[in-house]
């Protein structure tokens, strides 16, 4: 654990059992295990995303201040959806939960199993369109736009809707 605090960009998302009690659930556990959720967008409901044949997800960004070092806070949220019932089996296939971490402070990170910030952020609006909710002017630290300009050049097709009740 490091003594200076970081600002994390996560996404919960899950398309599999109760969607909005298993999105609770791993915004608490991250609360818990990671940091300080210090800002939580609502509620989102897409069509999945890559392997379509399958359940709508529900999505939610979340900020997190943590003193997690990246690897670290990548080890935690693998715990987290671990507990909540996460498999990996089939990539963008159908799970209880998911969280990705979008952004950790401005850090450019490239390893084997994280990349900072989240490569493939730009092009899906499922992930834009919540965290553009609690952090519209958060800069790329590598593209250069905020993440209302990356929402607005978006061009995946997919709606993002409110999910009703949140």
């Amino acid at each position: 654990m490091e003594n200076h605090t970081h600002r994390a960009y996560l996404l919960l998302g899950g398309n599999l059992g109760d969607r909005p009690a298993l999105l609770a659930a791993a915004r608490a556990a991250v609360g818990q295990d990671a940091g300080t959720v210090v800002a939580a967008s609502g509620l989102y409901e897409t069509a999945a995303w890559g392997l379509e044949d399958q359940p709508a997800f529900l999505n939610q960004a979340l900020a997190l201040d943590t003193r997690l070092s990246p690897e670290g806070l990548l080890e935690t949220l693998l715990a987290v959806e671990a507990t909540l019932g996460r498999e990996r089996r089939e990539r963008y296939g159908p799970r209880p939960i998911d969280i990705d971490i979008l952004f950790y402070d401005n850090l450019v990170h490239d390893a084997p199993h994280l990349h900072l910030p989240h490569p493939r952020l730009p092009e899906r609006r499922f992930a834009l369109v919540p965290l553009h909710e609690i952090a519209p002017g958060l800069r790329h630290p590598v593209l250069g736009r905020t993440v209302a300009e990356l929402l607005a050049a978006c061009t995946d097709p997919l709606a993002v809707n409110n999910f009703p009740g949140a």
